[in-house]
């Protein structure tokens, strides 16, 4: 099997060489893109396993390219770097299609966990059913298409991943740990509402204009998909 090929999108020279030199020496192939233009370029005409960009870019900044690697290839996972931390900022990468967000600095180990993570969920995910159902919802894994009934529904890249991770969960209660290291891989803080926020992101897309709510809250505990109806006909 050949080795992962990894896209560095990085202007700060000496951390983009820095990476590069470590994931090579740890059994990938490294390429480095060091402005948003270039990292456009190699990722319309490169194959790569996972894709690494910071958002401060010359050119092209990180979000502008990852919701346009996003129109070409959902599949890809990708991971972003920057200086800037807050909820707000995640959420704008996020929002943009990233699996990941890496806050500067980093040690190099931190990089390479997250790393393995996604690529091990990228081929987990290929080998596993294609298509997840509760209800009327169907949720393609291969297209990342979702469907109630004959309503197609447009999900972000992190709505999808919420969504997928709650499917596979369905009728257990989930807690908001739970989703912050299975999605976000973060340690869960009770200081931050991101969870909530996608959680409504997700209620207004799959149950605000439909009969049967799927998604419930279970307070102090966290969340569940469940077809309530089914269990209405069951007693």
């Amino acid at each position: 099997m050949p080795a992962p090929g990894i896209l560095i999108v990085e202007d700060h020279v000496k951390m983009a060489d820095s990476i590069s030199k470590g994931l090579e020496e740890s059994g990938y192939i490294p390429e480095v893109a060091y402005d948003g233009f270039i990292g456009k370029r190699l990722s319309e005409t490169k194959k790569y396993d996972l894709i690494i960009i910071d958002v401060n870019l010359p050119l092209m900044n990180g979000y502008e390219l990852c919701a346009d690697i996003r129109t070409r290839n959902t599949e890809v996972p990708i991971i972003m770097l920057t200086a800037m931390g807050s909820t707000e900022d995640k959420l704008m990468g996020f929002e943009r299609g990233a699996d990941d967000y890496i806050v500067k600095p980093f040690e190099f180990r931190e990089l390479l966990a997250r790393i393995k993570a996604l690529l091990k969920r990228s081929v987990n995910e290929k080998k596993e059913q294609k298509i997840l159902r509760i209800a009327d919802l169907e949720v393609n894994l291969e297209s990342k298409a979702v469907r109630r009934g004959d309503i197609p529904i447009e999900l972000t890249a992190k709505e999808f991943s919420l969504l997928e991770y709650l499917i596979r969960n369905k009728g257990k209660v989930v807690s908001k740990a739970d989703i912050a290291d299975k999605i976000w891989n973060i340690k869960f803080d009770t200081g931050t509402n991101v969870i909530e926020v996608y959680v409504n992101f997700l209620r207004k897309k799959i149950d605000k204009n439909f009969p049967v709510k799927l998604i419930h809250t279970h307070i102090g505990m966290g969340y569940v998909l469940k077809d309530v109806s089914s269990d209405a006909n069951q007693n």
